[in-house]
């Protein structure tokens, strides 16, 4: 078969979703209403956290940065999902579908680095409340979350330069609902072992890092919680952290089994379900879990609410 060079690429075809028209209403419906459910969630928490003093903290910083990559994932992916559902425009240019993989990457890879310092910061906090201050101040976290976007930003940069240095054949079809890594070498003509190396390299210690942080720092939460006399301060804890625990192996899970794995195991099915996991439903639950069960973060959002009423 003819290679195409890749300056000749102009546009690729996303094919993922369903044909009939009963089903892609159905999922346009459905996809919208938990996007615009995700984006108001999260812009809440933004509002809250940004107009309330006693928000401004470290804790409740990271979950700022965690409620703005939570709208950025859906928002990279889910418009153009539903302009194929809708419209049935499946088409995505060359630059589009660079852009779109780019920006997906760097958001993934940038929340799994968040909520490793998440967890650590929730360490600090419970197993060394009385050098919390010292040891994670706001400069400290300041450095931490810059870390975490520039470490993103260059994963996605390293990534987004391996698929797409590649060769694609005559066919140009993407079996999943926006650019991703494993179809995009899927549908490339190219040798594509050494890159996968790299990916599996690169994912593989990033990832399994991050969350080897989170785990052990939710162990050692745990641990201590253990050491609690109040029964109903432990369940109360344990119920945090729990559900906390829950949505982080939820995201890790799903990510690292869509991207640390060779190209031979993609399943085009398969993906598509586990790609709304950590896409379109992890988004969604980040804010429910993490800040609206929260006293804090509900009396400010009655008092933001009550101010605008007053307005």
């Amino acid at each position: 078969m003819q290679r195409v060079n890749l300056s000749t690429a102009s546009e690729f075809v996303l094919v993922g979703l369903s044909d009939a028209l009963e089903i892609r209403l159905l999922l346009s419906v459905l996809f919208l209403i938990i996007y615009l459910a995700t984006i108001a969630g999260n812009i809440t928490i933004l509002v809250a956290i940004s107009t309330d003093a006693r928000l401004h903290n470290p804790m409740y910083f990271f979950l700022g940065n965690l409620s703005l990559l939570d709208i950025f994932c859906p928002t990279i992916t889910v418009p153009k999902m539903l302009e194929a559902l809708l419209l049935e425009n499946k088409v995505i240019s060359f630059t589009g579908c660079v852009v779109q993989l780019f920006f997906l990457i760097d958001v993934v890879g940038t929340e799994i680095f968040l909520l490793a310092v998440m967890a650590y910061d929730r360490y600090v906090a419970i197993c060394h409340p009385l050098q919390y201050v010292n040891i994670v101040s706001m400069k400290v976290c300041a450095r931490l979350a810059i870390g975490t976007w520039v470490v993103g930003f260059f994963n996605s940069l390293l990534h987004t330069s391996l698929v797409f240095t590649l060769f694609f054949c005559d066919s140009n079809e993407v079996d999943q609902y926006y650019c991703d890594i494993p179809p995009m070498l899927a549908v490339s003509c190219s040798p594509t072992y050494s890159r996968e190396l790299v990916i599996l390299a690169v994912a593989g210690v990033l990832g399994s890092s991050a969350f080897a942080i989170t785990l052990v720092s939710y162990i050692y939460i745990l641990w201590a919680i253990l050491g609690v006399n109040s029964s109903e301060s432990r369940h109360k804890a344990f119920s945090t952290c729990g559900s906390h625990l829950t949505v982080v192996c939820l995201f890790y899970g799903t990510t690292i089994c869509t991207y640390v794995r060779p190209s031979s195991t993609y399943s085009p099915h398969r993906d598509r379900v586990v790609s709304m996991l950590y896409g379109i439903l992890t988004p969604l639950l980040n804010p429910i879990i993490y800040s609206l069960r929260n006293k804090e973060v509900k009396c400010a959002l009655r008092r933001v609410t009550s101010q605008l009423r007053a307005a």
